[in-house]
């Protein structure tokens, strides 16, 4: 068996393709989607992963705007940035770029962030938001890999789906989702961990499983039921920075559908991002927020009179 490739590169590309569409209609009404980024401190990774973000605002129309605060930074300063993200109208949804520096509390930070502004959909009040089915950002990564099973026409109704990694990113979120009862979903879902005994047998009885623990090569071939979906999640890096799955390569010989170690799952986490984003601005321009209504800018705002 060779399994069907769950392309998320390729799915990315057609997100990105209509929301570039659905960004120009909204220029057309006065309004342009703004996404806020917020770095601290000097690591490469998290420096790479926001500028990819903002190339791909550039690529489809949305607005970018980006602090930087260096790697001494107080909790003062990154709160004081914070509230100047949650004040100002040209910033629809933003993310505070993670992880934070030894000494800043990621907690307090992303506590607050204006939840209509959560552009990750990790605040309290949108997983609250998520448990009760209300509407709201959902989390990018779980968000992408739900739209990569529904694509791919992976059955997941009334399915065994096993997430390996408990996660607030990934795990714990996609669970909720996953179970929820909305289209795409309503399955039977274990959440296990690493911490588990007899990690195998749990996996081998589902139907999807999704690989989300940050441990390479975790989900073995001979964990895998034939046919079954399995969605490479987690990643880690080796000593000379080569990105590592959680998912053996040799799982492809077994499973029905995998998504690859690149070009999968991470695509559609940065496409979902542009999603929320824009969802944001059509929310916040339905209900007429402006300065005088939620908050203050020293920038003029974009949305259109009247």
């Amino acid at each position: 068996m060779t399994a069907i490739t769950l392309d998320g590169e390729a799915l990315a590309a057609r997100i990105r393709e209509d929301l570039t569409l659905r960004v120009a209609e909204m220029a057309r009404a006065g309004v342009r989607p703004g996404l806020g980024t917020i770095l601290v401190g000097d690591d490469p990774s998290s420096a790479r992963y926001v500028e990819m973000k903002h190339r791909d605002c550039e690529q489809i129309g949305i607005a970018s705007v980006h602090t930087y605060l260096p790697q001494g930074a107080t909790q003062a300063e990154l709160d004081a940035v914070i509230a100047l993200f949650n004040a100002d109208p040209e910033v629809d949804a933003y993310l505070i770029q993670l992880p934070l520096p030894a000494g800043l509390r990621e907690d307090a930070a992303l506590l607050a962030v204006d939840p209509d502004k959560d552009v990750d959909g990790l605040h309290p009040v949108n997983l609250g938001r998520l448990v009760m089915g209300a509407p709201g950002p959902i989390p990018c990564t779980p968000a992408g890999i739900l739209k990569l099973l529904e694509t791919y026409a992976v059955p997941v109704e009334g399915r065994h789906v096993v997430i390996v990694g408990r996660g607030l990113t990934i795990g714990r979120p996609l669970a909720l989702l996953l179970s929820s009862k909305r289209p795409g979903c309503n399955a039977a879902v274990t959440v296990v961990h690493t911490g588990v005994p007899d990690l195998g047998e749990h996996v081998r009885r589902a139907d999807v499983v999704v690989a989300a623990a940050g441990s390479a090569g975790l989900v073995t071939r001979d964990m895998v039921k034939a046919g079954a979906a399995v969605v490479a999640a987690g990643v880690s890096r080796n000593a000379a920075g080569r990105v590592l799955s959680d998912v053996a390569d040799d799982v492809a010989d077994v499973a029905g559908w995998l998504s690859p170690r690149v070009g999968g799952v991470g695509p559609m986490t940065r496409a979902m991002l542009l999603v929320n984003t824009v969802e944001a601005a059509q929310r916040r321009a339905s209900t007429g927020w402006s300065p005088e209504s939620g908050g203050s800018s020293s920038g003029e705002s974009r949305r259109a009179p009247g």
